[in-house]
C-alpha cells in the first residue's frame, strides 16, 4: 500500500540485443548461431523507490542488462531461447530478496544454415522470415510458465478456398465463392505444460525442435497433401483444424492460440463506359492488398487445461 492507495510496478530492460556462437566441428553439425531480443520485466519490492527518494531495493535496469551477457557466455553448452528464459528467471528470483517474479519474453531473428552444393555449410548462415519467440514467467516459489510461439508465418495456397453461406443483409457486397486466394500471416502462441521448475524434465526438453515441430504441423495442415491439397470453407475451420493438429500431435503442448488475418487478393475487373470488357477477371490477375484485411483468431485447449 501507499498511502490510501494500492501500487503495484515492475521494471526491466526491454530489447537487449544478445548473439550467442557455439562453435562446433563440422562433424558435429558445425557452428550454431543465434541472434536473440531479451526483454526481462521483474516484480520487486521496491515501494520507497516510487512514494520517496530511497532507491536502496531497485535492481538497477543497467544491471538488468549485464546480466544477459554474462548469462549468455555461461552457457558454454547450446540452450534453447526458452531454457536461457528460465536460467534468466531463476537467477533474478534467486539472487535479490526483493525480487518475486520475473518475466522474461524473447524473440529470435531468424538465421537459419545455408547450404552450398546441396551440403549444410559448417559456419554460413541466411537470414530468413518467420520468428520464434517465448515468454517465460518465473516466481520465486518456483512456479512457473512457459509459452512459445511464431510471429510472421506468412502462408498463401492458390485454389482450394472458398467462402459461401454467410450472413446477408442490406450492407453485404462480398460475392460467394469456391475459388479464391486463401493467404494470411500467421501468429501462434502455445503453452506447455510444466508449472513449476521442479517439473523441467531432467534430461533437457529440446524446445527448439518443437517449434520446428509446430511450424511444420501448422503448414502442412494449411495446405494439405502435395498433390492435391484440401479444401478450405474459411479461415476460421482451417484455424480450427491447425490447431487441432497440433494439440494432436505434441501432448507436452496444453493450449494453443491462433491468429490469422485473412489477407485478400481481390480479383480485377477493369473496364467503364467506352470500353466495359478491357480486362475480365479469370481468376489469374488480382490486387494484393492488406488494409483493410479481416482478423480471425482462437484458442484451443484440452478439456482440463488451465487458460
Amino acid at each position: 500500500m501507499a498511502g490510501r492507495f494500492d501500487l503495484q510496478g515492475r521494471h526491466g530492460k526491454s530489447r537487449v540485443r544478445v548473439s550467442r556462437v557455439w562453435r562446433r566441428p563440422a562433424e558435429a553439425g558445425g557452428h550454431l548461431f543465434v541472434e536473440w531480443s531479451v526483454a526481462v520485466s521483474v516484480v520487486s519490492d521496491c515501494l520507497p523507490s516510487y512514494t520517496s527518494d530511497d532507491n536502496s531495493a531497485i535492481v538497477a535496469t543497467d544491471s538488468i542488462k549485464n546480466t544477459v551477457y554474462v548469462k549468455a557466455k555461461e552457457c558454454t553448452e547450446v540452450v534453447s531461447m526458452e531454457e536461457f528464459a528460465v536460467i534468466l528467471g531463476r537467477h533474478f528470483t534467486s539472487l535479490y530478496s526483493q525480487v518475486s517474479e520475473a518475466t522474461v519474453t524473447i524473440v529470435e531473428r531468424p538465421w537459419e544454415r545455408v547450404a552450398v552444393d546441396g551440403k549444410p555449410h559448417s559456419h554460413g548462415f541466411k537470414l530468413g522470415s518467420e520468428k520464434h519467440t517465448t515468454e517465460v514467467n518465473v516466481k520465486k516459489s518456483g512456479s512457473l510458465l512457459i509459452n512459445s510461439g511464431i510471429q510472421g508465418y506468412s502462408l498463401l495456397k492458390t485454389t482450394q478456398s472458398g467462402f459461401e453461406g454467410f450472413v446477408r443483409d442490406r450492407y453485404t457486397l462480398l460475392p460467394e465463392t469456391r475459388e479464391r486466394i486463401v493467404a494470411t500471416e500467421v501468429t501462434a502462441w502455445w503453452r506447455y505444460p510444466f508449472e513449476h521448475i521442479s517439473q523441467l524434465p531432467s534430461k533437457p526438453f529440446c524446445f527448439t525442435q518443437r517449434y520446428q515441430d509446430v511450424k511444420k504441423v501448422l503448414a502442412d495442415t494449411f495446405f494439405g497433401p502435395p498433390d492435391v491439397g484440401v479444401y478450405s470453407p474459411s479461415v476460421q475451420n482451417t484455424l480450427y483444424l491447425m490447431a487441432r493438429e497440433v494439440l494432436t500431435r505434441f501432448p507436452d503442448i496444453a493450449s494453443v492460440q491462433l491468429r490469422m488475418p485473412n489477407l485478400h487478393f481481390l480479383p480485377v475487373n477493369l473496364g467503364g463506359k467506352e470500353n466495359p470488357g478491357l480486362v475480365k477477371f479469370a481468376d489469374d490477375v488480382y490486387m494484393p492488398t492488406d488494409e483493410p484485411h479481416g482478423t480471425i483468431e482462437a484458442t484451443l485447449s484440452r478439456a482440463n487445461s488451465k487458460l
